[in-house]
């Protein structure tokens, strides 16, 4: 193997990163037939196949896995080359680009990102909401800077990204303000047959609520479920339930979506975690990000 070719090297690199060729095609946005010839010479020119198959899915053969921990050095080494050269946009400003996914209480991102907007240098925040396993993809090859997750990356996923825990929270409970002090009194019980809304079922903390709920014997109404916990909120200070949300930010909850606590679950916990490309921070924006969020809002946790 004389030559690199670099082209073909990243279409392996893609291949791997998302597990098929079709899903590499839609990220490269080019043909699976064109990948296919490419990966081909690829494997003529390294003289060893690199894919073996598994079902439909496509896994690194004893090569592939050499030849991909080298091509990832390369290609995070190029990113972090041109995050370097275009770090800057005309203004000045270093460009931070942020997925959240989409269950995250909105307060606590706001918490979270804020220490980037005021800090020394001059930062502009691109924020994108989407499901974890899209967002990694994105991380993956390096459209994102860093994902904001209440979950850690899933086991098993062939994708390199590292977790950064931030801190944990306890669940407290809203109602509006009316009727309170009687929910309160009466507080885990009156939350049996109480009309609720919900975090949908595919979120962590809906799995820990749900099981919370059957351990004390509680079966409230549930009139919603919402993947976006700032609708959820909404609905909330609207009347038409009682909703949970992280207690690290009960008092804000309180004051934008005027409600009252009517009861706290530390037992019930809610973990925040931010996922980076590499297990060695490096953009200056994230680190601020890191330091602020152990050492303020999370810091009793």
């Amino acid at each position: 193997m004389r030559h690199l070719n670099y082209s073909h090297l990243q279409y392996f690199w893609t291949v791997a990163n998302e597990g098929s060729i079709v899903k590499a095609a839609d990220v490269l946005h080019i043909t699976p037939q064109t990948i296919s010839g490419q990966l081909k010479l690829l494997d003529e020119a390294v003289g060893q196949p690199l894919f073996n198959k598994a079902g439909r899915r496509l896994v690194l053969s004893e090569t592939g896995l050499m030849v991909f921990q080298y091509a990832d050095a390369i290609f995070r080494a190029g990113a972090e080359l041109a995050s370097v050269i275009k770090g800057k946009n005309s203004g000045g400003q270093v460009m931070l680009n942020v997925g959240i996914v989409s269950s995250m209480p909105k307060l606590v991102v706001e918490r979270i990102i804020a220490p980037a907007l005021t800090g020394d240098g001059a930062v502009r925040v691109n924020c994108r909401e989407d499901a974890l396993e899209r967002l990694l993809s994105d991380l993956a090859v390096h459209r994102l800077d860093l994902v904001l997750s209440d979950q850690p990356v899933p086991t098993g996923l062939a994708i390199k990204a590292y977790n950064h825990r931030l801190g944990t929270s306890g669940l407290s409970f809203f109602s509006r303000k009316t009727g309170a002090v009687r929910l309160r009194n009466r507080f885990p019980n009156s939350l049996d047959g109480a009309r609720m809304l919900l975090p949908s079922r595919n979120s962590a903390l809906r799995r820990h609520m749900d099981e919370w709920f059957e351990a004390h014997d509680l079966r409230p109404e549930i009139v919603g479920e919402f993947g976006d916990s700032a609708l959820l909120k909404a609905f909330g200070e609207a009347g038409f339930g009682l909703f949970a949300g992280p207690t690290v930010i009960e008092n804000e909850i309180c004051r934008m979506y005027r409600t009252s606590v009517i009861g706290r679950v530390p037992e019930v916990k809610e973990h925040f975690y931010a996922i980076s490309p590499e297990r060695r921070l490096k953009h200056d924006a994230v680190v601020d990000i890191m330091n602020a969020a152990r050492a303020d809002l999370f810091a009793n946790t």
